[in-house]
């Protein structure tokens, strides 16, 4: 399966999808988007393919949205792609591309809706809550 994650090494939920995507037996292409950000097409098209408004993947807690006035209701995509441009950060993060589907993925098991369904082995985050049980079951 061809599965792309748009990562930051730094972000434990990045972390932990990483960890999920590769726990279930599939080696992703990493993106490391802060190096290497997805074009303004691409964005629109990840957004698109997501079902949700460019506004909604932005990391609203960095101090650039409201730098760049994003927090007005009326800013638009073109301010959006703009202030993305000069500070990738304000992607919101992991998404996740895979055949079946993009998402982003907060909290990082959404990943789990976009994976093939296979027995897994039992699988914890980093803080050590459980996603997949010692049954092979999503816990949440």
């Amino acid at each position: 399966m061809d599965v792309v994650i748009y990562h930051n090494p730094a972000c434990g939920t990045s972390r932990n999808t990483l960890a999920l995507i590769r726990h279930a037996g599939i080696e992703p292409h990493v993106v490391e988007y802060l190096k290497t950000p997805p074009s303004r097409a691409l964005l629109l098209q990840l957004v698109e393919r997501m079902g949700v408004r460019l506004h909604d993947i932005l990391r609203t807690k960095q101090p650039e949205f409201a730098q760049m006035g994003l927090a007005e209701a009326d800013a638009s995509d073109e301010r959006i792609l703009d202030a993305i441009e000069a500070y990738p950060v304000l992607i919101n993060r992991p998404i996740v591309v895979t055949p079946l589907g993009v998402r982003l993925c907060r909290p990082s098991e959404v990943v789990l809706d976009i994976l093939p369904e296979t027995p897994m082995a039992p699988f914890a985050k980093e803080d050590g809550e459980v996603i997949i049980d010692d049954t092979g079951r999503r816990v949440r």
